[in-house]
C-alpha cells in the first residue's frame, strides 16, 4: 500500500473518530491541481519512517525451549498450540481490524504483564510470540521490558552482552535495526533490554520511548509488537509503559495470585485502553487444560 493510500486510509479513521479535520474537508481524493500540497499534508499526518532489516542475528535455542514447554515452530499440534490460538486471535483482531473489529488504536502493541513475579508471564509473551510468528501475514517483535532481570534472553538461550532497548533510547545516533536481531523463527524478531541502566523507568516514560513507541504503532500492518514487562506490583517500568500500549495482558495464576493483587494491578491499569487478562495454570472445566482466558 503506498502513501497516498494509508494516509487517505488514516484520514477516514480520524473522521470516524470525530477529528476535526478543516483541510481535508474539501475533497476526499487529492485533487488533481494541488498533489503536491496535499501530499505533503498527508505525509505529515500518517507517514513513518520505514522499518529496516535488523542487521544482527541470534539462533534461539529451540531445543531448549521445546524441552522447557515452550511453543516451538514444527511441533506436533498441542494442547499448548491450540490454546495460543485462542489467545492471539482477539488480540491481532484489535491490532488489524480484523473479525468486524475496528482497528484498536497502537492495538499492535501488546504488554504481557503480571501482578507478582511467578505467575507465567514471560512463558506466555513467549508463546504468544512464537504463535504470532507463525501467521501468514505478520510478523513479530519481542521485546525485553525488564530492564532489571532480563529473564527473556534467558529463557530464549540468548547469552552474552548486547545492545538494546535502553541503548535505543539513549543513543540518539542508534536505528532500531542496529540493536533488533533475527532470529531461527521465521518472522520473529527479538529487543533485548541493552544495558541496565538506574534510571531504567525515566528512560521508559521519555520522549524517546514515545517516539519508539509511535514509530512502532504506525507499521501496525506490517507487524505486532508483544513487550515482555515486568510484574505491575513489583517494578514501576511496567507501570509507565502500560498507558503507552494499545492492549495489555495482565496474567494471573490460578489458585496463587491473590484477589486483593489481581484488583491492584487492575487499578494501576485503569488508564489503559484495553485490558485483558489471562488465568493460567487454571484447573476449571477442561480439566486437561492448563490455561484460561478472560476478558475484561
Amino acid at each position: 500500500m503506498g502513501i497516498i493510500e494509508q494516509a487517505s486510509k488514516r484520514l477516514e479513521e480520524l473522521r470516524r473518530s470525530g477529528v476535526d479535520l478543516p483541510w481535508a474537508q474539501a475533497s476526499d481524493a487529492p485533487s488533481p491541481q494541488q498533489p503536491a500540497a496535499l501530499a505533503g499534508s498527508l505525509q505529515e499526518l500518517a507517514a513513518a519512517p520505514a522499518l529496516r532489516a535488523p542487521l544482527g542475528h541470534v539462533d534461539l535455542d529451540l531445543v531448549g525451549l521445546a524441552a522447557a514447554g515452550y511453543l516451538v515452530p514444527g511441533a506436533p499440534r498441542s494442547r499448548l498450540l491450540d490454546e495460543m490460538r485462542t489467545v492471539k486471535r482477539p488480540l491481532l483482531a484489535n491490532a488489524v481490524g480484523a473479525a468486524g473489529r475496528e482497528r484498536t488504536e497502537r492495538g499492535n502493541l501488546i504488554m504481557i504483564t503480571s501482578s507478582l513475579p511467578g505467575e507465567g508471564k514471560t512463558f506466555t509473551s513467549v508463546n504468544l510470540a512464537i504463535s504470532m510468528a507463525l501467521e501468514l501475514n505478520h510478523s513479530v517483535l519481542l521485546v525485553d521490558a525488564d530492564p532489571t532481570r532480563m529473564a527473556l534472553a534467558q529463557r530464549l538461550g540468548v547469552t552474552g552482552t548486547r545492545r538494546g532497548l535502553l541503548d535505543l533510547l539513549l543513543d540518539a545516533s542508534l536505528d532500531l535495526a542496529d540493536v533488533e536481531l533475527a532470529t531461527n523463527v521465521a518472522g520473529l524478531s527479538y529487543l533485548p533490554a541493552g544495558t541496565q541502566h538506574q534510571l531504567a523507568t525515566e528512560i521508559f516514560g521519555s520522549d524517546a520511548m514515545a517516539a519508539l513507541l509511535g514509530r512502532l504503532a504506525a507499521h501496525a500492518e506490517q507487524r505486532i509488537v508483544v513487550f515482555d514487562a515486568p510484574p505491575l506490583l513489583h517494578a514501576a517500568e511496567a507501570r509507565v509503559l502500560a498507558p503507552q500500549m494499545g492492549q495489555v495482558v495482565l496474567v494471573v495464576h490460578a489458585g496463587k495470585t491473590p484477589r486483593g493483587s489481581v484488583q491492584h494491578a487492575l487499578r494501576l491499569l485503569d488508564e489503559c485502553s484495553l485490558v485483558m487478562t489471562l488465568l493460567n495454570q487454571s484447573r476449571g472445566a477442561v480439566a486437561s487444560s492448563p490455561y484460561g482466558y478472560y476478558a475484561y
